[in-house]
């Protein structure tokens, strides 16, 4: 209503398809991780779970302020040319499908979007770079994911005077679970936080709205909401200035 009260803007979350058992149910189900909810909720945004359903259309990405590409399994190779390495794991073509048309639609709109983990990846690839498939084959260490279903920290250092600077601090102890990471970086993005070890830890657009990847896990984190925070911020701006 014109004059009325700002709305929260409308957050949407990709999900992915798995055999999941609750009560005495065990079939497919679209899941995410509760933190990812609570993070936008807590953010000041309304939180919308998106299947992964075909392909993205015009008519869902209208209906929202913002976009998150969460963490998950990895992206098939040929999304980027290579050949699958043996610990590339779990792909799901259909989450690859819906969320680069997702993404894709997004970024067309100017909408604004947080990348998290398999996200920041996406969004990587989805721009023309590609991926290192396995880590400790570079790296000579499993530091990134060294249990696995288990979050480790990570030092990050952050890019002074970059977008992700200004909304983490120059340091940030994260929450990391991830045995792939950028390789070639596309050429739209900057990379803009590393580990110790070099690897790229976040990324943000050279231009544009607002667009920032993270390789962790700030939804992993009760106390982290500032990422959330700067894109419900950027998404209320832009559900107040488009067409609806």
């Amino acid at each position: 209503m014109a004059g009325g009260p700002a709305l929260p803007p409308v957050i949407g979350l990709s999900t992915y398809s798995e055999r999941t058992r609750y009560g005495p149910w065990d079939q497919e189900s679209a899941v995410l991780p509760r933190g990812y909810v609570d993070l936008v909720e807590r953010a000041g945004g309304i939180p919308v779970l998106l299947p992964p359903v075909g392909i993205a259309r015009r008519e869902l990405v209208d209906r929202l302020d913002g976009v998150v590409l969460t963490g998950g399994a990895d992206l098939d190779p040929a999304r980027y040319n290579a050949v699958p390495h043996p610990a590339t794991r779990g792909i799901r073509v259909d989450r690859d499908e819906f969320e680069f048309t997702l993404f894709g639609l997004a970024r067309a709109s100017a909408m604004p979007v947080l990348a998290i983990c398999r996200g920041l990846q996406l969004v990587n690839v989805a721009l023309g770079g590609t991926l290192l498939q396995h880590l400790p084959d570079v790296l000579g260490h499993t530091d990134h994911a060294r249990t696995p279903g288990v979050f480790g920290t990570t030092r990050v250092v952050t890019t002074p005077r970059s977008r992700v600077a200004a909304i983490v601090g120059p340091e940030v102890r994260a929450q990391c679970h991830h045995h792939q990471g950028i390789d070639v970086l596309a050429p739209d993005l900057l990379a803009t936080a590393h580990a110790p070890d070099g690897t790229i830890e976040a990324v943000e657009s050279r231009g544009g709205p607002f667009l920032v990847g993270v390789q962790w896990h700030p939804e992993a984190d009760a106390t982290e909401h500032r990422l959330m925070r700067a894109l419900v911020s950027e998404a209320a701006v832009y559900g107040r200035e488009r067409v609806r």
